[in-house]
């Protein structure tokens, strides 16, 4: 190492928790084991890093039936495993099926009758689903329209979605329809009064699959040099395990119910300087130009990103790193347009309304016409 000459098999494995500038948060949630014991809980997403943690967290206070909802066989396979060694005694159902599906989600909710549902199924890579704005929309619109309605048509009390900050002020096709996602969601509150809607905004999540990490650590392997879009970009990160911890922290928050809640990821950081540290702790000089490349942003997305808009109020709550958002009236009141296109599942017109809501989307993506039209 002192000759610089030290690669990244010869010192421990990089932990996320290397990278973050901070502490990782560690919260007691008594009041979460009151919240979920004995009660069915249902996971969508529950295979992807987000979702899995979930689960775990959740298995960890005693439900009366855990489901593990999506579409990606394997890796729900394995989390089954996974649960089923760590929590011998609890019950667990894993379900393969897509959040588009009614018949799949009419089914599942009427085997289960979840009392909460969290709903971390989504399409989250930015520059992916520019070219694909059609499975954004169906799957983070109306997708989550679909399992909070059925969710509370079925019972449900409590319906939590994992939103993200690129919904503020969005600049792409999957930031616009986490927007219009959230909107939609909260519109459901008029009508079916007795479910605790909530949404939860949080950035970019350290070691997710979709993340910087997962990315730099293949091209360290591969002796290829990290590519960085812009020098100064700049995103808010936490690690996995914390912003379950604050998802489930603000999921029996009181004040949430009905809003948007905020985590408080501290302050962003430079992406340039996430790859110098990597570097530092593999044992590496930085080398601009070399080990480091800077490539240019990518379609869809923004130098910085913010948590709130302008528009929103945030408003502290009795958790210390959770805020509230208050939302202009309009927000949950869709337009016609929209609620038509929901209720007959119009994904074309949904995409359309996307473009003309979100005029600095550029349309980069085929849109099938005759589908749901």
């Amino acid at each position: 190492m002192l000759t610089g000459e030290a690669v990244l098999q010869q010192v421990r494995n990089l932990q996320v928790e290397d990278l973050l500038g901070r502490d990782p948060v560690k919260l007691e949630l008594p009041q979460l084991a009151e919240d979920l014991a004995g009660r069915s809980v249902l996971v969508t997403g529950a295979a992807g890093s987000i979702g899995s943690e979930l689960v775990r967290q959740i298995a960890a206070n005693s439900p009366g039936v855990l489901v593990l909802f999506d579409q990606a066989e394997t890796p729900l396979y394995f989390l089954e495993l996974e649960l089923r060694k760590a929590f011998p005694s609890l019950r667990i159902e894993a379900v393969v099926g897509s959040v588009t599906s009614l018949e799949s989600l009419d089914a599942v909710l009427r085997r289960f009758r979840p009392g909460r549902v969290f709903h971390a199924a989504a399409y989250k890579h930015v520059p992916m689903m520019e070219g694909n704005p059609w499975e954004a929309v169906h799957t983070n619109v109306l997708g989550t329209y679909f399992v909070a309605r059925a969710a509370a048509e079925s019972g449900a009390e409590a319906f939590l979605l994992i939103s993200t900050d690129k919904a503020v002020r969005p600049s792409s096709v999957m930031g616009a329809s986490k927007r219009l996602a959230e909107r939609a969601l909260l519109s459901l509150e008029a009508s079916h009064p007795q479910v605790a809607f909530r949404a939860v905004r949080f950035g970019n999540v350290l070691g997710s699959n979709g993340s910087v990490i997962p990315l730099f650590r293949r091209q360290l392997e591969g002796g290829e040099p990290l590519t960085v879009t812009h020098e100064e970009v700049t995103r808010y990160f936490m690690t996995i395990p914390e912003a379950v911890q604050l998802v489930l922290q603000a999921s029996v928050l009181p004040e949430s119910r009905g809003r948007i809640a905020m985590l408080d990821m501290g302050e962003p950081m430079r992406i340039l300087d996430l790859a110098r540290k990597i570097l530092r702790l593999s044992g590496q000089p930085y080398r601009p130009g070399q080990n480091v490349v800077i490539t240019g942003l990518r379609p869809g997305e923004k130098l910085h990103e913010e948590l709130a808009a302008p528009e929103e109020e945030r408003h502290p709550t009795s958790a210390e790193r959770v805020s509230v958002l208050e939302t202009a009236p309009e927000f949950s009141a869709l337009p016609f347009e929209v609620i038509t296109a929901l209720e007959g599942a119009n994904v074309s017109k949904l995409v359309e309304y996307l473009y003309s809501g979100f005029p600095s989307l550029e349309r980069r993506g085929e849109v099938p016409s005759s589908v749901g039209a």
